[in-house]
């Protein structure tokens, strides 16, 4: 039985949430105030994490960011803001996909399912990349070192800690290098037909990528935009 973290300052939104997810088969925890979730998210053990982004303590762009940066876990933003920075923000510091209030609790419920599923498949993916004998023992890219038998990334000698989707989103491109996939491609092979987003979630993966293993992610080297094209890892 999957846990799930309802975060929800709004009583009658996150009882809504919670009677929905149990009634599907999963068990649900609410908060409502924010200082509350990053020791609680620590101190237990979590599939899923429904966030608000509106919460009274500390917002939940906040807590996206510190949650992001210690532990792997899919976070999807539920919030009534639909204003396309907002979401594009919430992306950007590590959630995996959002849903705007109002909402209809079967695409709630579909979404969370689906997510769930998602991180299954990668987790067994990281947990077997040792079997895999395709994988290379690593691979060199500018000042980067990749291991995808051990799902680890050097830069400079210092390790980065890239979540699931990420680290294969790189792994991908390093093991396909010099030759330019589209978004669409891209979110294919990583995400996979079942995925209830879209292929614009790949630039914010590729835009969070860079942040972290380029020297200048605005004037990136290692992976380069082809416009129109779509993106080419540089070997």
């Amino acid at each position: 039985m999957a846990k799930i973290l309802i975060v929800e300052d709004d009583k009658k939104i996150a009882q809504l949430e919670k009677d929905y997810l149990e009634s599907s088969g999963y068990e649900a925890d609410v908060i409502g105030d924010g200082t509350q979730v990053i020791p609680e998210v620590k101190k237990n053990s979590y599939d899923l994490i429904l966030l608000d982004l509106m919460l009274p303590g500390l917002s939940g762009y906040d807590i996206c960011r510190t949650i992001r940066d210690e532990i792997d876990i899919p976070i999807l933003m539920v919030t009534a803001r639909s204003e396309a920075a907002d979401i594009i923000r919430g992306l950007g510091l590590g959630a995996d996909d959002y849903i705007t209030k109002p909402f209809d609790p079967s695409q709630l419920i579909a979404r969370v399912r689906s997510h769930l599923k998602r991180y299954a498949r990668l987790t067994s993916d990281r947990d077997m990349g040792s079997q895999n004998k395709e994988n290379q023992d690593q691979i060199a890219v500018a000042d980067l070192i990749i291991e995808p038998k051990t799902w680890r990334v050097w830069k400079n000698g210092r390790e980065i800690k890239l979540p699931n989707r990420e680290f294969k989103l790189l792994c991908f491109l390093a093991e396909n290098p010099n030759l330019v996939f589209s978004k669409e491609q891209l979110f294919e092979k990583i995400w996979g037909y079942d995925y209830v987003s879209d292929a614009a979630t790949v630039s914010v993966h590729i835009n969070r990528l860079r942040e972290k293993i380029e020297d200048d992610a605005r004037n990136p080297q290692i992976i380069e935009t082809i416009w129109g094209a779509g993106y080419r890892l540089n070997l």
